[in-house]
């Protein structure tokens, strides 16, 4: 079932006073809450950018939206059941920051993209003509037909984040998760991902969360952006991010934090959710 398809009374992603703290011993642990309070609600279909500084908070947060991480108080919802099930189901389509270790295995674009297609099948399992087509629409989708056949080894950034979205793009998921998409992209690899995530949002509707420090990635495929530091402030642009709304943001919610000073929000939240819904 795609994005377009999916259709139900409960939102794409509801995260309820959520809040995680780390044991004590674990790299991230450090007595505070890695993230605390969070109240969002992402809309079906909606386009949401993640922004923070380093160790703020947007990876535990991805944790959780993927089910790695339980929360210790709240409730963290995708699609109305649990992350875990979601991603299960393969209703989660997950892109992870880009790996050298990733790179160094001889298999093609192909085939990396046909294991996300294979997420429910047993390993020995042979490919099904289902499995072959979902791998063929997201290749075309991701427009990686000339490089398909290519060890993944002799691919540029941009054309290995476009297998990797291709990967998470192949069970047809309703929600797409993406850290750090365009590390190591250069600006020209930047633009084609802006294209291609309005391509994939118009082909299939699919729900984007999109964790970045790159404020040109977000403003180019967001409607929306949160700025975590522990907590989470959401920012309506009903008239479409730009690079100058954001760097405006980014400098209103997490300047004073350098300074020292309490964190201050004076934008409205909107409908994709907030802390005070």
């Amino acid at each position: 079932m795609s994005a377009a398809e999916a259709s139900g009374p409960h939102p794409a992603i509801r995260c309820s006073d959520v809040s995680y703290r780390y044991p004590s011993g674990q790299p991230r642990s450090g007595g505070e809450d890695a993230v605390r309070g969070i109240d969002l609600t992402v809309a079906r279909g909606a386009r949401l950018g993640v922004l923070g500084p380093t160790g703020g908070g947007k990876t535990t947060l991805m944790k959780l939206l993927l089910g790695l991480l339980t929360p210790q108080s709240g409730v963290v919802e995708v699609l109305g059941g649990s992350p875990r099930e979601a991603r299960r189901r393969g209703r989660i389509g997950y892109v992870p920051q880009r790996s050298k270790a990733s790179l160094a295995f001889p298999l093609s674009s192909r085939r990396v993209i046909e294991q996300g297609a294979k997420h429910a099948l047993a390993p020995w399992k042979r490919t099904t003509p289902e499995i072959t087509e979902r791998v063929d629409r997201a290749i075309e989708l991701t427009a990686v037909q000339e490089f398909a056949d290519k060890p993944i080894g002799a691919l540029s950034g941009g054309m290995f984040q476009r297998v990797l979205i291709a990967r998470a793009m192949a069970p047809a998921p309703d929600v797409l998760l993406l850290d750090e998409p365009t590390v190591g992209v250069d600006a020209q690899g930047q633009a084609r991902f802006a294209e291609l995530m309005a391509t994939l949002h118009r082909a299939t509707g699919v729900t984007v969360v999109l964790v970045s420090h790159d404020l040109r990635a977000i403003a180019a495929g967001c409607d929306a952006v949160a700025v975590l530091s522990r907590e989470l402030h959401i920012h309506e642009a009903p008239g479409g991010m730009t690079p100058e709304l954001l760097a405006e943001v980014f400098h209103h919610d997490l300047a004073p934090m350098s300074e020292g000073e309490p964190h201050a929000c004076g934008h409205e939240h909107g409908a994709h959710g907030g802390s005070g819904p």
